[in-house]
């Protein structure tokens, strides 16, 4: 890689969507670090707001966004609008979307203002790295010189006073050494703090989850004190080879989204330490400024490293139960000067035992000798929704500020209260979380049980042959037959011993069973071309009695444990397994699609495919950048009316007609728009039927009836 950049290149990425194929976006990053360029990347699905949002408050001069499953039309001109109004029209965009983004929308996007759009033909000329070169060369000028040229600065995000813009060329300034920053060469002297905020300095081991635990604590910050504003100025390491680095905080942070917070990440750019040279700097600077409170964040930390005590007011040191044996917390210098300690992924085996030794050794270097003495440790899990522990943290927090500066930090009694009671609810409790290793262990009992048996069995069966033969008398028969016998459960020597007319059940020409008691007749038997008879399942004529175990336990006939491939004993003989799938536009359209598709057709097998802002649990908006994916690659669903027009004209309980819907954190929602569409159908019908009104017992006795008529699924994708 030939180019080096002249000055700090700082660079946000983001995908404008959940998509498997967005990861081209990680690639893309990673060369960019490596050509030297600091990386804000964050992550999937990120509205023109946040990206936004972070190229200002960030300093960033350039921005790439992956854009695969439609509205990058609107999606890109808008976040050009947005950084236009708020006076960073020097912000330079870059984006690409494969073969999505036709030749005739690059063009257009780029006459709009838009760096490059990225085409294919771009990715055979250039390669990778050289698409990234152009890129780095794009960003690579001086921000505080370019900023000049933009005087029009206007608050894009209502409700929000804290002036990202000004603050975000204010903190670069300062990462970039200049001395004489004031509040008053940046347009911030209306910002100015009316008393200077607290400091929470939050170090740990890396990994330990120091990012996603300060988001849960902003979250709590902020539905706590919603008039008060917050500072975050995370620092991360760079790459001493490249230069480059990655600042990945804010990708664990969905707190930033709300109003009154700003967060700066900060690269440690060769200081060697924990902290970057300019983070004194930065945050002298920032407690000048109209903020109640700040939270500084180191990078990851060894056991000797205590700088975050120099910079703060408070602080906090963040680790896990990985952390060896108990006499290595002697050595962890934190543990003697931090005002909290926080063992977080609790859900982690020795979790408990952690939080054990850690108290003891917080107490024993300060010389406390009481065990009735409650220390500053918390055990917490910042991934776990309204974690205990992190409540517990959070307001011991609010009172350490209290402490400090009285009358200002006072918790609503009743808040504190609901917070605190809350019933907590793990995902997988900690002696469970082998559970795959259990399953694996449970499936091999089971085939050495099913192996041991089958010599019994087989002993059982020829004893079966040979008893008549004997005449031995009759009890020492039944004795033996007993004992081997034993072993057994009564359905596996029922399901032996009736093996014979399993196999007579299945050489006839026609199979009876029922589902929901409705009898199923099918053939069992098809005619080949040549004329051959086939059978559609054959049970093997097996005299052994241990064979035919061996034959019940591990494969047999469809529809019966433990064969695998389907619940029935036979396929559907009157409907063809087609996909008959749509989902364009809107919900009339798709609608029109699928009697299209099911024309002439008898069974009706419908499959559904959502627009992203369907399968992410979003309301379609006129703003734009939601607007431009509204019906892409998708049908646009966010009523129950919405649903009764898609499957219009189909009647949802007939046994010819399933309904497949793939979705995603939403799936209950259009779960119950579904059954609640196949009610009304019905309900309709009933009272047409009776030129009446339902009783609400009718009516409830329909719905019952029709939720058991319902045929279908739902894939949940999210659970994949």
């Amino acid at each position: 890689m030939a180019y080096t950049p002249k000055n700090p290149v700082r660079i946000v990425t983001a995908a404008a969507l959940f998509d498997g194929h967005d990861a081209s976006i990680n690639i893309m990053r990673r060369i960019l670090q490596d050509m030297g360029a600091e990386v804000i990347h964050l992550g999937h699905n990120r509205s023109v707001s946040d990206v936004v949002k972070a190229v200002l408050q960030e300093g960033a001069q350039g921005v790439c966004i992956s854009s695969y499953q439609g509205g990058h039309m609107e999606y890109f001109k808008y976040m050009r609008d947005l950084l236009n109004e708020a006076g960073a029209g020097y912000v330079q965009i870059y984006g690409g979307g494969g073969g999505v983004i036709v030749y005739d929308e690059k063009k257009e996007l780029e006459a709009y203002g838009i760096a490059q759009i990225f085409h294919p033909d771009d990715g055979r000329r250039l390669g990778l790295e050289g698409m990234i070169e152009m890129i780095v060369r794009g960003c690579d000028f001086d921000l505080l010189e370019k900023q000049k040229e933009f005087k029009t600065k206007k608050n894009i995000f209502p409700g929000d006073t804290v002036p990202s813009t000004e603050l975000g060329v204010a903190l670069t300034a300062i990462e970039n050494g200049n001395t004489d920053v004031s509040l008053n060469s940046y347009g911030l002297e209306s910002f100015k703090a009316k008393q200077a905020p607290l400091v929470l300095g939050i170090t740990g081991t890396g990994g330990a989850g120091k990012s996603s635990l300060i988001d849960e604590l902003v979250q709590r910050y902020l539905n706590a004190y919603p008039d008060k504003k917050i500072a975050v100025v995370c620092v991360d390491p760079s790459k001493r080879k490249t230069g480059g680095s990655l600042l990945g905080d804010r990708i664990r942070m969905n707190s930033l989204s709300r109003t009154k917070v700003f967060m700066r990440s900060v690269a440690s750019r060769g200081s060697g330490r924990e902290i970057a040279s300019s983070l004194p700097e930065i945050l002298k600077f920032v407690r000048q400024l109209d903020f109640d409170f700040i939270i500084a964040e180191t990078s990851g930390i060894g056991q000797g490293n205590m700088a975050i005590t120099e910079v703060s007011d408070m602080s906090m040191y963040v680790m896990t139960s990985d952390f060896g044996a108990q006499s290595q917390l002697e050595k962890i210098d934190m543990i003697d000067f931090a005002d909290l300690i926080a063992v977080n992924k609790a859900d982690r085996r020795g979790a408990l035992d952690a939080l054990r030794d850690v108290s003891k050794q917080y107490k024993r270097s300060r010389k406390i000798f009481d065990d009735k003495v409650e220390v500053p440790v918390f055990l917490t899990q910042a991934s776990q929704f309204n974690d205990g522990g992190v409540n517990k943290l959070f307001f011991r927090i609010a009172d350490l500020l209290e402490s400090k500066q009285p009358g200002r930090w006072i918790v609503d009694p009743a808040f504190r209260n609901n917070i605190l009671s809350a019933e907590e609810h793990g995902i997988i409790s900690a002696d469970r979380q082998n559970y795959l290793a259990e399953i694996v262990s449970t499936v091999h009992k089971y085939k050495k049980r099913t192996e041991d048996l089958a010599e019994v069995a087989s002993k059982l069966g020829g004893l079966q042959k040979l008893a008549p033969m004997l005449g031995t008398p009759a009890e020492t028969v039944q004795k033996v037959q007993s004992q081997l016998e034993a072993d057994f459960t009564a359905e596996e020597l029922e399901s032996l011993k009736n093996y014979d007319q399993l196999v007579e059940r299945y050489s006839g020409d026609e199979l009876v069973f029922q589902v929901r008691d409705k009898e199923i007749r099918q053939k069992l038997v098809r005619e080949s071309l040549s004329g051959t008879k086939i059978r559609k399942v054959v049970v093997p004529k097996m005299k052994d009695w241990g064979d035919r175990f061996r034959y019940l336990k591990l494969e047999n006939v469809p529809g019966e444990f433990p064969f695998t491939a389907g619940v029935f004993p036979l396929k559907r003989a009157d409907e063809d397994p087609k996909r008959m799938f749509a989902g364009e536009g809107t919900p009339e359209r798709t609608n029109r699609r699928f009697h299209y598709l099911t024309k002439g057709e008898t069974a009706h097998r419908l499959s559904t495919a959502f627009d992203s802002v369907t399968l992410y649990g979003q309301d379609p908006d006129q703003r734009p950048d939601i607007f431009g994916k509204v019906g892409e690659s998708g049908v646009s669903i966010c009523t129950l009316n919405d649903m009764k027009k898609l499957f219009a004209g189909f009647d949802l309980i007939n046994p010819n007609t399933s309904v497949s819907m793939t979705i995603n954190g939403p799936a209950p929602m259009i779960l119950a728009f579904y059954f609640n569409t196949a009610i009304d159908q019905q309900v309709e019908k009933k009272e047409k039927e009776l030129s009446r009104k339902l009783t609400p017992e009718e009516y409830n006795d329909l719905a019952v009836w029709t939720l058991q008529q319902v045929r279908g699924t739902v894939q949940a994708d999210i659970l994949k």
